[in-house]
């Protein structure tokens, strides 16, 4: 990977973009990628594009990809569709990098985009229901409730409006966690809180109020230990990466002053393992071999981007990667160790349920913000002295885990 750089990203604000439409979205953030990367569609060698509900809510059911790209103007080179629920763009990025180092192009597209909110609301919601294996629905609820099993949540904790059975699911993680370490509500608030205050500071995150420990914890709940604050949002937007191999920088001879290097670029599926076994977690194998490939330690690590469609996610994701052990991620989070001018920094974006969670870009939008970090430009929210940076992004449900896993290891020049 030493010979990948990523020199251009563009991202939309995500949110509840009523008014746009999903080629609106596409259109912004490629064209804000482009033009960071001082290029133009012309030069753009092979293009990935990301998206789960494309075909279901807008009817593109068939080459949403080729005809995105074809709008914009990027025709006559390969342009794949990529889908892998939460991880979608992530794998977009993953498959430019390959296509890279194979020398079939010099510089890659990776665009990720979703219109999710819709009129119909079933139908909204029912974009999740295919994050698992779908011939075995019952089987899946059973295995992965089992694991809130002997925490009982207090009266008064659990929503009786209707949600995705994900949010039932993220809490019996939640509780899950919380019998095997003692992590606490507080804590996961505490994260929840944190990357509240971080989204203040990000103008493209779709909330930007901050909320207290107290705060997060007094919101709706939804199932417990989970309240409302701890939950990422159903958002639209779009994100768009440029990146090119050596020769791709030397054609881009403006891009290399703020070219960021690509270490390392991993994609996973998970492994068959028991409650009892952390050491086998799909994040935690994949960080493993991804540190191993960039040449790096957790110990190096400025800053980090995790997946947290749940506020649990951070501390489940903060422990697999190894920015601290097993069980000490709640913890941590309470002490202040995960935000911006602490010991090691999470989600400065604000993470999912602050900046949002347009599902096939938010991989790429979390390249953005870390793109962003490792060249200086992140205004309030920016890290000290950044240099080594990591991703996770994790998608679908297979088993305990997730289905797949996507880290990234990107440094400064």
């Amino acid at each position: 990977m030493s010979d990948i750089y990523v020199v251009g990203v563009g991202m939309t604000a995500f949110g509840r973009l009523l008014e746009k439409s999903v080629y609106d979205m596409v259109g912004e953030a490629v064209g804000l990628a482009l033009k960071d990367a001082g290029c133009d569609a012309a030069d753009i060698g092979s293009a990935y594009y990301g998206t789960m509900t494309n075909g279901l809510f807008q009817g593109q059911t068939a080459i949403p990809g080729p005809i995105a790209m074809r709008r914009l103007g990027i025709e006559g080179v390969p342009v794949f569709t990529v889908e892998n629920a939460c991880a979608t763009g992530s794998s977009a990025f993953n498959l430019a990098t390959l296509a890279l180092r194979s020398g079939t192009c010099d510089i890659a597209l990776a665009v990720g985009a979703e219109k999710m909110n819709i009129p119909d609301k079933a139908k909204m919601f029912s974009a999740f229901d295919g994050g698992w294996d779908v011939s075995t629905v019952e089987r899946n609820k059973a295995t992965l409730l089992a694991m809130g099993e002997g925490v009982t949540p207090p009266p008064g904790t659990m929503s009786e409006r209707p949600y995705s059975v994900f949010m039932d699911v993220y809490a019996a993680i939640c509780r899950n966690h919380m019998l095997r370490y003692g992590t606490t509500q507080r804590q996961i608030a505490a994260v929840a809180a944190k990357n509240h205050q971080h989204s203040v500071h990000n103008p493209l995150a779709q909330f930007q109020q901050p909320f207290s420990i107290d705060e997060v914890l007094a919101s709706p709940p939804i199932a417990y230990p989970l309240t409302t604050l701890m939950c990422s949002p159903i958002s639209d937007g779009a994100a768009a990466v440029v990146l090119c191999n050596a020769a791709g920088l030397k054609r881009l001879n403006g891009a290399a002053r703020r070219a960021v290097r690509v270490l390392a670029s991993v994609v996973q599926t998970g492994t068959t393992r028991g409650l009892d076994e952390p050491h086998k977690i799909i994040a935690h194998l994949a960080a493993k071999k991804t540190y191993e490939q960039a040449g790096v330690a957790p110990a190096d690590v400025d800053v980090a981007e995790v997946h947290d469609a749940s506020a649990i996610g951070e501390i489940l994701n903060a422990e697999s990667l190894m920015l601290v052990p097993f069980g000490e991620g709640g913890p941590a989070a309470e002490r202040g160790e995960f935000t911006v001018g602490g010991r090691m920094p999470i989600n400065p974006s604000g993470g999912l349920e602050s900046k949002g969670h347009p599902i096939g870009a938010t991989g790429l939008g979390q390249i953005h913000e870390l793109v962003t970090q490792l060249r200086g430009e992140a205004d309030k929210r920016q890290v000290d002295n950044a240099r080594i940076a990591i991703q996770e992004n994790g998608g679908g449900l297979y088993g305990i885990e997730e289905a797949v896993v996507a880290i990234t290891i990107l440094a400064k020049q």
